[in-house]
């Protein structure tokens, strides 16, 4: 698959991401962005929940997964680089679409009372998309860090890993805060500029070499 191809992937799959996390919060009358969080909106018992997982979320999560692993071998020079872009793929690519297919109970039940099967696993990948997606976008950009030509992508993922890091951070210590919702988000976006910031450095046009 060429670059081009591969580009287009990755650009579809976060702005499908963006676009149904927007619709989502629209839809549900009172939903505030700023103090919930994504969740909810797809949640159990929402009115259109379904749809914005199968028609939103779902091909999202396999599409950014699939330019993940279709870009990961243009890294080839890059091990670490190419390692952890399949990682960002895994747990943020595939991550979304598990959490999709297992939506949290009705207002995502933070204190987990009673939980479902559904509300578990959707926590669980959760973790763990927060606890490692930031890491492998750091990573991606220390195993390029000593290449020219990719340096601008180097400083871009590393700068957002950071603040990925720092967000996750914030967002931990949130707790009910009327604010999780948009430090959510923020992370989020990290996660969403990662992937635009690879998806242009493939389509500089060269396969990279190390």
């Amino acid at each position: 698959m060429n670059t081009n191809r591969i580009f287009w992937i990755g650009i579809i799959g976060v702005s499908l991401f963006v676009l149904t996390a927007i619709v989502g919060g629209l839809l549900i009358e009172g939903y505030s962005p700023v103090s919930q969080l994504i969740s909810e909106s797809y949640a159990i018992d929402t009115a259109y929940g379904g749809y914005l997982r199968a028609i939103g979320y779902i091909p999202s999560g396999i599409l950014i997964a699939l330019f993940c692993f279709k870009a990961a071998p243009y890294f080839r020079g890059f091990k670490l680089t190419r390692v952890n872009i399949i990682g960002i793929g895994i747990f943020y690519g595939l991550a979304t679409v598990v959490v999709s297919i297992f939506p949290c109970d009705s207002g995502c039940n933070t204190d987990l009372i009673d939980p479902s099967i559904s509300q578990l696993i959707h926590n669980l990948m959760g973790i763990l998309t927060y606890l490692f997606a930031p890491v492998c976008i750091l990573l991606t950009g220390v195993g390029t860090n000593k290449s020219d030509q990719f340096r601008k992508f180097s400083r871009q993922a590393i700068m957002l890993g950071f603040l990925s890091f720092a967000s996750v951070g914030l967002l931990i210590g949130a707790g009910e805060s009327d604010y999780v919702g948009l430090i959510q988000r923020v992370v989020e976006a990290t996660f969403v500029l990662w992937v635009f910031s690879c998806a242009f450095a493939l389509r500089s046009g060269k396969q990279i070499q190390g």
